[in-house]
């Protein structure tokens, strides 16, 4: 396929480079972006808002991180029995909240769901038995025909549809939402994140997490590996070596080992010089992926699940066990007992981090008995030998995999919060050449979700920030799978370190097939081929018998190409393009007049339309898909040499490309259709309207609960008594009173919310008039005092402004009697014309400006005053009559409304009053007209060409010819012809 024109970034055109820079500043105010870190043991995220700027979202109780884990609330009714019901939800809790429900109700508890996404055939099996070993309450179940774990609640009927995994992980991911746009303030909307995964996370885990944030109404943007999170995070703040000078570039290692797994990845930071716009350049940061290496069973919960072994050892060896006969398995079987010693088991290890010994006590672990256990670090680190043994494989696989060794390494970066474990650093430095390489330069337990952060950042593109091209690496191997006469045929395209991101190459795969065919691909993991994506061609057919017909191409000579290469944002083999195509004989053609207008714009012709060489940076591989290349080797050819078939072409030869359409369908574990995806999103939806409405319950029964208290209080307030009867208290009394013994009687816990308001409401609507009266009698008593100060200041001011007007009307009276007429300026109009023209008319005495007083209406502010005035005399005097138990008439909202009115009628007149009346100017006296020019200046003021010669300069001074002056030329004329019309006494003229 012909590569597609592209133009030069000189030749484009106003319009275009104005709308490019409209949409470079533009900006949504509202704009905000997500990193998150969903680990095993805990979920971190991190805001990017304007305003805020990488700043860590907190949970309802303002920690930093929220534990993953969901527990589901059921109904109990007066018994403590679960009440079933169908449509009806349970109450839902969260990390920490959930964690404190599995002592009583194990079962209900969905902690460490990460382990379990996106698994499937052996592994599954595997992980969902470890997962109920350590959770034995929890009803989980692998259901490989769904590609997913179900988990049942007691919450729920029985034939109630179970909860996947996924759905599950969502509900956690919506609650950090919720806390992300609590943060975000009023209005804001958080539904873009980038959140981290694994470095050994297969295209079926990939998928699940990107389902589970889809439930909780996430765009995923993309997917990045903990190791290079953490990278970026490390990379925002600092410079590298600029390779393009020559200089080496640093090699690190992030070693991660939190609670689920470990993982190493080898990482390059390197500064590069790269083209910027037009002639410059610019310098940017690189991080890439070079090597990794993981365990995925190696982490804070494998640790875990040694110490609580020796607790369940210790707790059989007591007698009085051994005397009831109770069995180990029935004890492992025991949700409680098994939860309690889940969580001692992980305040253990982390005690142990710091401290040589500790103890773990357990009070009725079982029925009458008791259980106390001691632990030391050395014999912590005797259970764990074997663990230890494997810490380090995941830094040898990653160095390995990158082709360095420890001593290429300019540091070790650690992170997790298993990186604690005196072990775990001890076995590093075996392994490093220098013990001074293992650093805690970045924060163990925050990197990755900053980085997560601001690579959620650089892809927003409401946000700029410090350009850093970061790299994936594939991690496991691809491979293009294919029909070719009938037999399944397979071509690598990608290795385990293949980039995905900056520097990722295109793979262009040559088909042999002329009609509508299907393609797939496939993931080596763990030595097995999974596939994970099913290409359908979809209008190869048409489009070879359009070629055909249209330009007489023959199926031999066309060229069926596709575009392969590994996404940035999933690092899963992506298709980009598809083509068919074939040589024709090309007609040459003058270039018309939509040419000629393209080249005075500045745009080009169309040779100038091609692929700038060296422009663009991502490589371009050429791949056979035939059977003589099915071994796996590709034949590559640099994106310059590849790109450009035409240039070796024959000059009367084009190649005519018809784009091919084709649709992608996901492979690997059965994937929901978009109607049962659907459905479960309904299903989510309805879960939280019931939570909003339990919440919306639970609140109108506090306010209720919390009024009778303050109804109660009320009653015995003597200040309230004055200002009501008998009878009104006794009603509110009795009201109270049975108000109080509903909701004692546990009514409350089964009404609706409407009848919670109401009873509410009946209790208010007696009150509030009486807490009315009381305070419009306290704020009447300052309110109508202010209001006669006014009053009277209003009076002194209008009585003010009345004085200034007489006094102001008399001064013009006597100011116009005193007026005499001016003599005139001259005696007649021909002695004004007459006069020479340097003279200068006398100016005449300026008027005295008149009093703005003068036109002053006093109507409007002697009607308001007057209209306030007798308003509050009656009122006054009709409130007067009234009982303090009755209904004012004297309000305090009318008393302000009346004192505003007044203040703005005094406002008004104060301004009326210093604004100046307009006052005509006096007309400019005329000037003198000039003396009436002779004939000779007449002839001066003709155009140069037709001057007289004794008016011209010499001929040294000659005026230049028009179109041929310099500016000195003409400078040089114009003063000469200015001292010859000196000489003869004639006035300059005004063009010049």
């Amino acid at each position: 396929m012909l590569p597609s024109g592209r133009r030069r970034a000189g030749a484009l055109s106003p319009l275009t480079t104005t709308l490019a820079l409209l949409l470079l500043f533009t900006s949504t105010a509202s704009a905000a972006v997500l990193g998150i870190d969903f680990g095993t043991l805990n979920i971190k995220a991190a805001l990017v808002k304007p305003g805020i700027p990488l700043d860590i979202v907190l949970t309802k109780d303002s920690k930093r991180k929220e534990s993953a884990a969901l527990a589901f609330q059921p109904t109990r009714d007066d018994k403590n029995n679960i009440v079933v019901k169908e449509g009806s939800f349970p109450e839902r809790a969260y990390g920490g909240d959930a964690l404190a429900l599995q002592g009583r109700m194990p079962g209900e508890v969905f902690p460490n769901l990460k382990q379990l996404l996106g698994i499937s055939g052996d592994r599954a099996a595997e992980k969902v038995a470890t997962y109920k070993q350590r959770y034995p309450a929890v009803q989980a179940e692998h259901v490989e025909a769904l590609g997913t774990t179900v988990f049942k609640s007691a919450a729920f009927p029985s034939e109630h549809l179970p909860y996947s995994v996924e759905e599950l992980v969502g509900m956690e991911l919506a609650n950090i939402k919720r806390n992300a746009e609590l943060m975000a303030g009023k209005g804001s909307s958080v539904n873009d994140a980038v959140i981290t995964i694994p470095n050994f996370y297969t295209a079926d885990e990939k998928r699940a997490i990107v389902h589970a944030a889809y439930f909780a109404g996430f765009n995923v943007l993309g997917l990045i590996s903990d190791g290079l999170a953490v990278g970026l995070d490390y990379a925002k703040t600092r410079t590298f070596p600029d390779v393009s000078k020559g200089e080496t570039p640093e090699y690190h290692l992030v070693f991660d080992m939190g609670a689920g797994s470990t993982t190493a990845s080898v990482l390059r930071f390197q500064s590069k010089s790269v083209k910027d716009v037009g002639k410059f350049n610019k310098t940017i940061q690189e991080v890439t992926v070079q090597g990794v290496g993981w365990d995925r069973t190696l982490g804070g919960d494998a640790l875990n699940h040694v110490i609580l072994d020796d607790f369940v050892a210790k707790l059989m060896a007591k007698s009085e066990v051994e005397s009831r006969g109770t069995t180990e398995a029935e004890v492992r079987s025991n949700g409680r007992v098994m939860a309690r010693f889940w969580k001692e088991a992980e305040r253990v290890r982390q005690v142990l981090s710091a401290n040589s010994d500790t103890s773990a006590g357990f009070e009725e672990i079982l029925p009458d008995i008791d259980l106390r256990v001691k632990l030391s670090r050395a014999e912590f680190e005797k259970l764990t030998a074997d663990y230890a043994k494997r810490v380090t494989t995941p830094l040898e696989d990653a160095l390995k995999m990158a082709k360095l060794t420890s001593k290429d390494l300019k540091s070790v970066i650690l992170h997790g919060g298993a990186i604690r474990t005196p072990f775990v650093q001890s076995q590093l430095e075996a392994v490093v050449d220098d013990k001074a390489k293992l650093r805690s330069n970045v924060n163990p337990d925050e990197s990755a979700v900053f980085g997560a952060a601001f690579k959620a950042a650089s892809l927003s593109p409401s946000f700029k920030v410090k350009e850093i091209r970061d790299s994936e690496a594939a991690t496991y191997a691809a491979s293009l799978v294919y029909q070719d006469n009938g037999k399944e045929r397979k071509q690598g395209l990608f290795t385990p370190k293949s980039p995905a991101g900056a520097g990722a190459t295109i793979k262009q795969v040559t088909f042999k097939d002329r009609e509508d065919f299907a393609f797939g691909f496939t993931q080596s993991v763990e030595g097995a081929d999974r596939p994970i994506l099913e290409v359908k061609v979809e209008n190869l057919t048409a489009s070879v018998d359009q070629l055909k017909s249209k330009f007489s191409c023959e199926k031999d000579d066309m060229i069926v190409r596709f575009g392969v290469k590994l996404n940035a944002n999933f690092g899963l083999p992506d298709v980009v393009s598809g083509s068919v195509g074939c040589e024709v004989e090309d007609v040459a053609k003058s270039g018309g007049v939509g040419d000629s207008v393209k080249g005075w714009l500045g745009l080009g012709k169309k040779k100038d339309q091609e692929p700038l060489t060296g422009e663009d940076d991502t490589p371009v591989e050429d791949v056979s898909a035939t059977p003589s290349s099915a071994s796996g080797s590709s034949s590559a050819s640099s994106s310059s040499s590849g790109s450009k078939e035409t240039a070796s072409s024959p000059p009367k030869t084009r190649v005519e490309v018809v784009m091919l359409k084709f649709s992608t369908s996901p492979q690997g574990n059965p994937q929901p259709d978009a109607a049962q995806v659907q459905r479960l999103g309904e299903r989510l939806k309805e879960f939280d309207a019931s939570d909003r409405a339990r919440t919306a319950r639970d609140e109108a029964q506090n306010v209720l609960e919390s009024y009778t208290y303050s109804v109660r209080d009320f009653l015995e307030n003597a200040d309230f008594s004055a200002v009501s009867t008998k009878a009104q208290r006794e009603e509110i009394s009795k009201l109270l009173q049975t108000t109080k013994d509903w909701m004692e009687s546990g009514e409350p816990g089964k009404a609706a919310t409407e009848v919670l308001k109401e009873k509410y409401q009946a209790l208010k609507n007696l009150v509030d008039p009486i807490k009315a009266r009381r305070t419009e009698n306290a704020q009447r008593a300052t309110l109508v005092p202010a209001l006669q100060k006014s009053l009277d200041k209003a009076k002194k001011s209008i009585a003010k402004y009345q004085d200034k007007i007489e006094k102001a009307k008399a001064s013009l009276t006597a100011s116009s009697s005193s007026t005499t007429s001016a003599p005139p300026a001259a005696s007649s109009d021909v002695d004004d014309l007459e006069e020479p023209d340097t003279s200068s008319a006398p100016e005449p005495e300026a008027s005295k400006e008149p009093s703005p007083l003068l036109n002053l209406d006093m109507t409007s502010i002697n009607s308001v005053y007057d209209e306030i005035t007798t308003w509050l005399s009656e009122k006054v005097a009709e409130q007067g009559k009234l009982k303090p138990f009755e209904d004012p008439v004297l309000l305090v909202k009318d008393l302000e409304r009346r004192s505003t009115e007044l203040k703005d009628a005094v406002d008004d007149l104060v301004r009326r009053a210093s604004v100046k009346p307009t006052v005509k100017k006096p007309p400019k006296p005329k000037a003198s007209p000039k003396p009436k020019p002779s004939k000779k200046a007449e002839s001066d003021d003709a155009a140069p060409a037709e001057r007289e010669p004794a008016d011209t300069p010499e001929a040294d001074g000659e005026k230049p010819v028009k179109g041929g002056e310099s500016i000195e030329d003409m400078m040089d004329w114009l003063n000469k012809a200015r001292d010859k019309q000196k000489d003869a006494e004639v006035p300059p003229r005004d063009e010049l």
